[in-house]
Order: structure tokens, then sequence, then C-alpha cells
């Protein structure tokens, strides 16, 4: 069985982070399949989903690590001013795909599943969540 849910949060864009890990926790207890995978997918090439401790320390680290990686104020050639927030996004991916069993995602003690929106303004993020199981 398959089922598809879409969430939709309201980011504030350059990196912010967004824990779905109690949404799409909700989505498979009330999917009733005791089994299976939980596909999580954000269309857009400007935000990515990951797993991350969300902790505040390792937030800012996260944050700080693509900053040194992929400055904001090196040239890019695409043609808007967001060429930053697109090569980000690539470098993490659009999707997470996580294993459940007993209507439990078998994530690690302190993972969490998150949204990264790295585009360079605020804007309404549209997750899809498609839970396949028994």
């Amino acid at each position: 069985m398959v089922t598809t849910t879409e969430l939709f949060y309201d980011s504030e864009g350059n990196a912010h982070i967004i824990d779905i890990t109690s949404d799409v926790r909700e989505i498979i207890i009330k999917s009733k399949l005791n089994k299976g995978q939980v596909l999580v997918f954000i269309p857009g090439a400007t935000a990515s989903v990951t797993t991350l401790e969300c902790e505040d320390g390792l937030i800012e680290d996260f944050k700080d690590m693509f900053k040194k990686l992929i400055p904001e104020d090196d040239l890019y050639a695409h043609h808007d001013d967001n060429g930053c927030s697109h090569v980000r996004a690539g470098l993490l991916g659009p999707s997470l795909n996580v294993p459940f069993h007993e209507n439990k995602m078998l994530l690690g003690t302190w993972q969490s599943i998150v949204v990264v929106d790295f585009d360079n303004r605020p804007r309404k993020r549209r997750v899809i969540v498609q839970v396949v199981g028994e």
C-alpha cells in the first residue's frame, strides 16, 4: 500500500532549518502501516531534506559550514541572485528515505528529519511524504 501526503511550511530562507520529524511520524501512524519506508521529498531547486541533530549549536555549525563551503558573495553563472542557494541545495539533495517498523521510524536517538531552505528569501515550502509498506 502507498499513501501520499503534502505538508506546507513557512520558511525564512537563508538556511532556515525546519524540524518535520513529528509531522512525518504522524503520517506514518495515520497510514496504519506496520512496516515499510517513508520518502520525504521537497519539490524545488533551493531547498533540501536531510537528517540532523536539532541542537542550537549544531544548527549554527551546519549553517556556517555552508557559508564557508559555498559563499553567498561568490560569482555564480546562474542568472538570478540566488546561485549559491541552488548549489547548496543540489549538494544536499531533495529527498530522504527512512525505514519504519511497528509504526516507528528507525532513526538514531538524536536524529531528526529536517527541511533546509537555502533560498535567499522567505518562501512557503511544500513537502511530499510518501509511505510505502504493509
